[in-house]
């Protein structure tokens, strides 16, 4: 089956890179979903936040990109909705990075934003 537009855009998706570094990473005891969440703070006022889960709660939706199992809550949800996880080993920016089409702003560490 394949995805329509719509569910691409709710959703939130990994590349390659990212799958690849996430899945080197992840231990047994972490938990085997990707949590991705939205907290308060930061430069732009808004942190990411990425970590293994093993609990699904009530308002969780949960997607897939690449073999792995995302998680985020709705109130996040409201702002990670058609975000794309990528990964770089370059030397100075190298780590996560968050393609985020609801962020107007980010920092320059690009773990901040504001929509």
């Amino acid at each position: 089956m394949t995805k329509t537009k719509e569910e691409i855009l709710e959703g939130i998706t990994l590349t390659p890179k990212a799958a690849l570094r996430l899945l080197q990473i992840q231990t047994d005891e972490e938990g085997e979903y990707l949590r991705a969440s939205v907290t308060g703070g930061g430069c732009s006022g808004l942190n990411y936040n990425l970590g293994w889960d093993n609990k699904i709660e009530k308002f969780d939706k949960i997607y897939e990109s690449q073999g792995i199992k995302i998680v985020a809550n709705l109130k996040s949800l409201l702002y990670l909705k058609g975000m794309e996880i990528d990964f770089s080993t370059d030397l100075l920016a190298g780590g996560f990075s968050f393609n985020n089409p609801n962020a107007t702003r980010t920092c320059g560490c690009g773990t901040s934003f504001s929509v």
